[in-house]
């Protein structure tokens, strides 16, 4: 068993942030180090009206924080938001510099985070520009902290050897990943368009991290991708196709979680994936109902879609973990567990009711001189009922695009 890095959290809470959503942050923050495997052994918190240019926190925190090294020894300090280069020097010079102990902040341990989960060649060079660009500006100064990396949480994705190397080395590292993620949105973008071109509706799923959306995609289309009670399980977008039951197919894509106080590094590197879900039909925002926060998760999911010009696109909201419940919960219109095989059926006829209220309904009868159109129809169509008449044409009754060649041609022989 990997021994555990023990780990002080430090957090410093300012006048516009509320003592309900400051513990909740600190509370992920506990969480965030978990998924790093390090744990927590202690808490130091401040109330301040503004942060400290030099330290963060206070002097007076500054000391009472410097005993606590000296006391717990612990093999990682971090710090609750992100800290400037600067800010990062001075604390080191106050705490005199503990050989065997790493300063890092909230950004870094997410990206630290990434860069453990990012399993596609894409993911890695996402990750790897991310933290580039955030350790670029922090390289003046660092030699000696940069030379004791040895390993654990801070120190994964590049390696020893790229973060000692000079700036221009850095950058032209920087230029080197951007060309070859060029290269692979370009080819995402043109599979995209041809997803689009053949109309199949989208379905991207969305949620905050660790809602349950890897275990709802593995029993909706039957995948195996990897499933964990943790934070950013899934990190690589992947695609499947779902037959549904009353006729029709869609493609749903599981999406990277999204968190508070997301790295704006990491929302840039991940803009390409997360296109996935501006260009989606519908958007399935699954939500920890378990979570006594669960509400303000909700928001922070639709700011981040907002900020990705995903705010239009049409969501069915599904309230996952219904075995799990707390008080907190004040009800949702759609309750289920990912893990219940009926709470499945259930969503997927749902997901086939919010699709009927997205497309348009058509209702047509094909006489037997226009056949060519009747399996082409029948793929279209979601929710299909047909009837053979008397006469030997096919009345079909369904939900289809309207942006499509075989919508015009249908129109004619509507009912």
């Amino acid at each position: 068993m990997i021994e555990r890095e023990k780990v002080i959290i430090v957090g410093c809470q300012l006048p516009d942030v509320d003592d309900w959503t400051y513990e909740q942050s600190m509370g992920e923050l506990v969480e965030l180090v978990d998924t790093a495997k390090g744990e927590v052994i202690a808490r130091l918190d401040q109330k301040r009206q503004q942060i400290d240019r030099r330290t963060f926190i206070g002097k007076g925190k500054m000391e009472e924080l410097a005993m606590l090294v000296e006391q717990l020894e612990p093999d990682l300090l971090i710090f609750n938001a992100e800290l400037s280069p600067a800010q990062s020097k001075n604390i080191r010079i106050v705490l005199n510099d503990p050989d065997d102990m790493k300063l890092i902040d909230r950004t870094q341990l997410i990206l630290d985070i990434f860069a453990g989960r990012a399993q596609s060649k894409e993911g890695k060079l996402q990750v790897e520009l991310a933290q580039m660009n955030y350790l670029l500006p922090r390289l003046i100064g660092q030699g000696t902290q940069l030379s004791r990396l040895g390993g654990g949480i801070g120190t994964r994705g590049p390696g020893e050897t790229k973060l000692e190397s000079d700036r221009r080395h850095i950058k032209r590292r920087i230029d080197e990943i951007t060309m070859q993620l060029e290269g692979t949105v370009a080819h995402r973008n043109r599979y995209r368009e041809r997803r689009k071109e053949n109309r199949v509706f989208q379905v991207a799923l969305v949620g905050y991290t660790n809602a349950g959306k890897s275990t709802i995609f593995n029993r909706l289309t039957e995948a195996d991708t990897y499933e964990q009670d943790e934070l950013f399980a899934t990190l690589d977008p992947l695609t499947r196709e779902l037959e549904l039951p009353r006729g029709g197919k869609v493609l749903i894509t599981d999406t990277v979680g999204f968190i508070r106080d997301l790295p704006t590094k990491l929302v840039a590197a991940f803009r390409s994936t997360l296109e996935e879900v501006v260009g989606a039909d519908l958007i399935l925002h699954v939500i920890d109902a378990s979570n006594p926060h669960y509400l303000n998760q909700i928001d922070t999911t639709n700011d981040v879609l907002d900020e990705l010009g995903a705010s239009e696109v049409p969501q069915l909201e599904v309230y996952n973990k219904k075995d799990r419940l707390t008080d907190d919960f004040v009800g949702g219109p759609l309750l289920i567990s990912a893990i219940d095989p009926e709470d499945i059926e259930k969503l997927t006829g749902a997901l086939e009711d919010k699709i009927a209220d997205v497309l348009t309904k058509v209702h047509v009868v094909l006489p037997v001189t226009s056949f060519e159109h009747y399996h082409p129809a029948k793929e279209a169509m979601y929710r299909l009922e047909e009837k053979f008449l008397d006469d030997g044409s096919v009345e079909l009754e369904g939900y289809m695009r309207e942006d499509t060649r075989l919508y015009a041609t249908l129109k004619q022989f509507e009912v």
